[in-house]
């Protein structure tokens, strides 16, 4: 912008205050509450995904181009956006592929003691990870490519929720090496 231009530009005018609020303390910001209120329909795939956490199953999508499987399904192959029709039933065990450990409260979840680990699980057989928290164990003690098993909840509290999974704790076998572990797994034969 030139010289010329800044002086007549309405951000270099002064403002004139009025003699009546020259002594008050001027608004730096305002509190303004807001609340919003929507209804999210999942889509069919998402829809037997979640129905199916009501059985202790994970469902995940297959893709026609190289196999890839996706989990959550969500009906299409993200990378080449063509349908995914083929549906494929993982086990409740993997690994985890990156983590992190938190040390602030999650508004809403007092049930949540800090600090907590969430982390990336790749579960056995599919291609991605998606987040999940890890417990029973020491914090410490959780690192790339640790082998977790699931931890639902009682049989009649489940429903059509991925929250079925309170947490993903520790197997107890070998975990895998760093560079198999997460999204760099990806190519390599399981």
């Amino acid at each position: 912008m030139s010289e010329s231009d800044s002086a007549t530009s309405p951000l270099s005018k002064k403002v004139k205050i009025p003699d009546s609020i020259r002594e008050l303390e001027p608004v730096r910001s305002i509190r303004c509450p807001v609340k919003l209120i929507y209804d999210f329909v999942p889509s069919p795939p998402v829809q037997e995904y979640l129905r199916s956490y009501s059985k202790k199953r994970i469902l995940g999508h297959r893709s026609p181009i190289d196999g890839a499987v996706f989990v959550p399904p969500r009906g299409v192959d993200p990378r080449h956006g063509v349908q995914i029709d083929e549906v494929v039933e993982l086990p409740d065990r993997g690994h985890v592929g990156n983590f992190c450990v938190t040390h602030l409260p999650i508004p809403g979840r007092d049930d949540l003691d800090t600090p907590y680990v969430s982390a990336w699980i790749h579960l056995d057989g599919a291609n991605v990870g998606f987040l999940g928290l890890v417990a029973g164990c020491e914090n410490d003690e959780v690192h790339i490519g640790m082998r977790v098993q699931a931890v639902w909840k009682k049989e009649e509290e489940l429903g059509n929720t991925a929250e079925n999974i309170l947490f993903w704790k520790p197997t107890g076998e070998p975990s895998l090496p760093p560079d198999e572990a997460g999204n760099r797994a990806w190519g390599h034969d399981k």
